[in-house]
């Protein structure tokens, strides 16, 4: 039977209610994509939301399979960037005028594999995975950007961390607290024994990031992003390991003892220098509670996504 001969209920069917909606499309359209900036090759599995606006109240709905072939088009011949990404959302536009469209956007999420040097062990590497959201727009001709990255730490609690020195620096002076000297060795040897006697509580942590970047840039700078918080927070979690990069790793965390308020402080102030619309959402899964510390912050006008739910 040719197609033409078929019912389109979107086109010719009656609204019983008519009215506008602000989007209409698809979520969670599994695809593969491949990313311009990073040169691995490999592409990601990613998961889009692909929506447009239907301001014409009388329309009953819009073509979808018109958007899944234009994503399909798209993952088969172009990569992620943000030029290409504008060209996607002037089509799926285009494809809609006789809807009265005018507007379209595209949610991207996926996981974005890196591999990671061990922080001492020479030609020892691991992989990571990076949560990544791109949030595009395209309101009436203005282009708006929107990244979002999410990176894992280790937190060490400050107070937890003076309560445990103080218990040490106790049972220190009762045990030989009493001698008029002491040598280095014996102090040394003490310590070495002793001073685990308490230990501060850490955990593994999670800060998420999203910022509008710039309607002209040329590259979303994800990897870029991702050291940036890393490099911010100090005590990014490790893949590889061996004892060597242990210690290292725990010596981190004790030159980086850090409240909840501490580590959005310190992603506050590294993203400050990239956009001034950017919001920071960190959660310390504590070892102490069984709930979660929380903090967040915003910069600039509210985002136009930012759920990571």
């Amino acid at each position: 039977m040719n197609s033409k001969e078929l019912p389109d209920v979107a086109r010719h069917g009656i609204v019983s209610l008519p009215g506008a909606l602000d989007w209409v499309g698809m979520q969670g359209v599994e695809m593969p994509l491949r990313l311009a900036e990073i040169s691995q090759g490999h592409p990601v599995h990613a998961h889009i939301n692909a929506e447009v606006n239907l301001p014409d109240p009388d329309i009953k709905g819009i073509h979808m399979s018109r958007l899944y072939l234009l994503l399909d088009s798209f993952a088969d011949i172009e990569s992620l960037r943000p030029a290409s990404l504008h060209d996607l959302l002037r089509e799926m536009v285009n494809s809609h005028h006789d809807c009265g469209t005018d507007s379209a956007r595209v949610s991207i999420s996926f996981n974005l594999l890196h591999r990671r040097p061990a922080l001492l062990s020479l030609h020892l590497a691991g992989w990571r995975s990076y949560p990544v959201r791109l949030d595009i727009r395209l309101i009436a001709g203005v282009l708006q950007l929107q990244l979002g990255v999410s990176v894992l730490y280790s937190s060490t609690c400050p107070c937890s961390a003076a309560l445990s020195r103080q218990l040490i620096s106790a049972g220190f002076m009762a045990t030989l607290g009493q001698r008029d000297t002491l040598s280095a060795t014996e102090v040394a040897d003490w310590l070495n024994i002793n001073s685990t006697l308490a230990t501060p509580h850490s955990q593994r942590s999670i800060a998420e990031v999203s910022l509008l970047l710039p309607s002209d840039a040329t590259e979303f700078g994800i990897l870029p992003l991702i050291n940036l918080l890393e490099d911010s927070l100090q005590t990014p979690v490790q893949t590889a390991v061996k004892r060597v990069d242990e210690q290292a790793f725990a010596k981190r965390n004790g030159a980086n003892l850090m409240y909840v308020e501490d580590a959005a402080r310190r992603l506050q102030h590294a993203v400050s220098s990239l956009s001034d619309n950017a919001e920071i959402r960190v959660r310390h899964l504590e070892s102490l509670h069984p709930h979660d510390a929380y903090a967040q912050s915003r910069s600039g006008a509210p985002l136009f996504a930012g759920d990571w739910s």
